[in-house]
């Protein structure tokens, strides 16, 4: 009996069942709307397993919301939850676009995209330093105001597509200039641009940064006892506020990698749902950098899969977005109900 207890209470075995519970329901719901579950998630499965372009849908997919998991990893190793992954991805891609807008033309493709990048990066940065600057200055939960973020990126992402930058060709559904060869990603191979290859190493350089540097051990010591980083005469403010503004960048560098990789011009709505789809990857590896690779797969998986269940069994778009719900409720409410540290 003690060996069952013992294995349920294991991260990955919690985890998985709540995994399994949010499948589960969903199944139950899907009989509710007189669609078969088994048929539904076959055709889940078949729509991301066809053909390489889907598989490379899948991987494009990854790459935004692997980033957005980072942005909440990287806080969370401070102890602090970072809510605003959206905000700083639309901030990114923003800021990103500005950047090309004021580069000269005749630059070399490579120099154009570090540096819309790099500009990306910073402004997911100081969009997140205003959370950390309330939090510090007021006292404003790092929850609330990240959140709250999150709307005011949005309505600045509407205001420009919709005034400054609008393209005047475009006609119903308002969006900037198309950004030209120079201002997109390279792309491997079908679909899939450098941006998946990005996303990847950032998360390998997150988990060396957080598990073998000074500053990654200072902010495991500030997420594990504040009181003691503290009398340990760390900067604390400055280790939360360098830990905001790291996820924030990681966002942003997100915004740069879908504007750039994927859409190829701005519109309103170009981030939704990424950065709270980015949380739920985040709690579903316990915040381990590595893992996220593994979740954030999975939920991209799932988002493209969720074509099928449209197509196939007839149900709306918002079933797949049902269905990331459910993860997220049973992640928080069950596998992620004890805290965790990222892991070495």
């Amino acid at each position: 009996m003690n060996a069952v207890r013992s294995l349920a209470e294991r991260p990955v075995v919690r985890t998985l069942g709540a995994i399994a519970a949010a499948l589960l329901v969903f199944a139950l719901l899907l009989v509710a709307k007189g669609a078969d579950p088994i048929s539904g998630y076959r055709a889940m499965w078949d729509s991301i397993t066809r053909d390489s372009n889907s598989i490379g849908d899948v991987l494009v997919r990854t790459g935004p919301y692997l980033l957005a998991a980072l942005a909440v990893v990287m806080p969370a190793r401070a102890g602090l939850f970072n809510i605003g992954g959206e905000g700083q991805l639309v901030i990114g891609a923003v800021v990103a676009f500005a950047a090309a807008e004021g580069m000269s033309q005749e630059l070399p493709r490579a120099v154009t995209l570090v540096v819309m990048a790099l500009a990306a990066m910073v402004g997911g940065a100081a969009w997140a330093a205003i959370a950390a600057a309330l939090r510090q200055w007021t006292g404003t939960n790092e929850i609330i105001s990240t959140l709250l973020l999150n709307y005011l990126a949005t309505l600045l992402l509407g205001w420009l597509v919709f005034g400054r930058w609008k393209d005047p060709t475009s006609t119903g559904f308002p969006r900037t200039r198309s950004l030209t060869e120079e201002e997109r990603l390279p792309i491997l191979w079908g679909r899939v641009h450098i941006g998946v290859v990005v996303a990847l190493v950032a998360a390998v350089i997150v988990w060396l940064v957080l598990t073998r540097t000074s500053w990654g051990f200072r902010l495991g010591v500030l997420g594990g006892n504040a009181e003691a980083a503290r009398r340990a005469g760390f900067r604390t403010g400055t280790l939360a506020t360098s830990a905001l503004m790291a996820g924030g960048a990681l966002a942003g560098l997100g915004g740069m990698l879908q504007s750039s990789g994927v859409e190829g011009q701005l519109r309103p709505g170009i981030m939704v749902g990424y950065g709270f789809t980015g949380i739920l990857a985040a709690w579903m590896v316990r915040q381990h950098p590595i893992r996220a690779i593994v979740s954030s797969f999975a939920l991209a998986a799932i988002a493209i899969g969720g074509n099928g269940l449209k197509i196939r069994e007839g149900l709306s778009a918002a079933s797949v977005n049902i269905l990331m719900a459910l993860l997220l409720l049973a992640v928080l409410g069950w596998g992620g109900s004890r805290r965790s540290v990222v892991g070495k």
